[in-house]
């Protein structure tokens, strides 16, 4: 693989820790790209602020130094009209697709538990899981924010640092039909991501069908502290209301985006 441009490492030690843990069935070769992909997929997932529209060259320059693949593929087809729209128009497609759609919200403990108690305790596991790898996310953002999820995977590797993303297929693939109905461009990141899973069963397909049709489960009792919003209310049973948008998650604090302030 070719060496990546100078700048990425920045970018990269910015939004997530540079160390990283390969597992042994893999080449080294085959752990750099692997890990590579999970990065680009994180970092293509965030808030596309100043930064990341800034480094939008260096981004497309490296996906297209990546090893051929299908996910390679997707990661092209994204960046190319990445690269192409004004900041203002990344933005706005960004909170309409993410912000605004309780389908393809990218918190991914909603889609396994919906609103109800289970979700608050499946936000503390995750937590836990990372501080057990020695990974501080720094509380900016929630532990089941997939970009969050995905610099987990990049750090500690397909065995542990995966789990999560596959625990939550089900939900990765709702999200990705979500954005294809949408025809939005990031389809193809959701897209690339999935290469990486094992492939779908008979039982994720039925399950993320009735996803499709039910929605994720609900309560009117028991809430949790995760979900609060708005002046401490909690979401009415059957609306899901995302937490409050925060900074891409970063190694060190950070100022808070033009995001974050403008919701606030």
């Amino acid at each position: 693989m070719s060496p990546l441009p100078a700048t990425i490492p920045a970018i990269v030690r910015t939004r997530v820790r540079a160390a990283v843990r390969r597992p042994a069935r893999l080449t080294p070769e085959e752990a750099e790209a692997r890990t590579l992909l999970l990065r680009l997929c994180s970092l293509l997932l965030q808030y596309p602020d100043a930064e990341l529209a800034t480094a939008r060259p260096v981004l497309t320059t490296t996906v297209e130094a990546l090893p051929p693949s299908p996910a390679a593929d997707h990661l092209a087809a994204f960046t190319t009209w990445f690269t192409d729209q004004e900041p203002e128009v990344l933005e706005r497609h960004y909170v309409e697709m993410f912000d605004l759609r309780r389908k393809s919200s990218l918190y991914l403990t909603y889609y396994l538990h919906g609103d109800t108690r289970r979700r608050g305790m499946a936000l503390l596991t995750l937590n836990q899981r990372y501080r057990a790898a020695g990974w501080d996310t720094d509380g900016g953002e929630l532990p089941d924010h997939l970009p969050v999820v995905l610099e987990f995977a990049a750090l500690t590797g397909p065995g542990g640092g995966e789990a999560p993303l596959r625990q939550h297929r089900r939900g990765l693939e709702l999200i990705h039909r979500a954005l294809t109905d949408a025809d939005s461009p990031y389809r193809h990141v959701l897209a690339a991501l999935l290469t990486l899973l094992p492939p779908p069963t008979e039982a994720d397909r039925a399950a993320v069908a009735q996803l499709v049709a039910e929605g994720p489960p609900n309560e009117e009792v028991g809430l949790d502290p995760y979900g609060t919003y708005g002046d401490g209310e909690f979401a009415p049973p059957g609306t899901f209301v995302p937490p409050m948008p925060a900074p891409p998650t970063r190694v060190q604090p950070t100022a808070p985006t033009s995001r974050t302030e403008g919701t606030r």
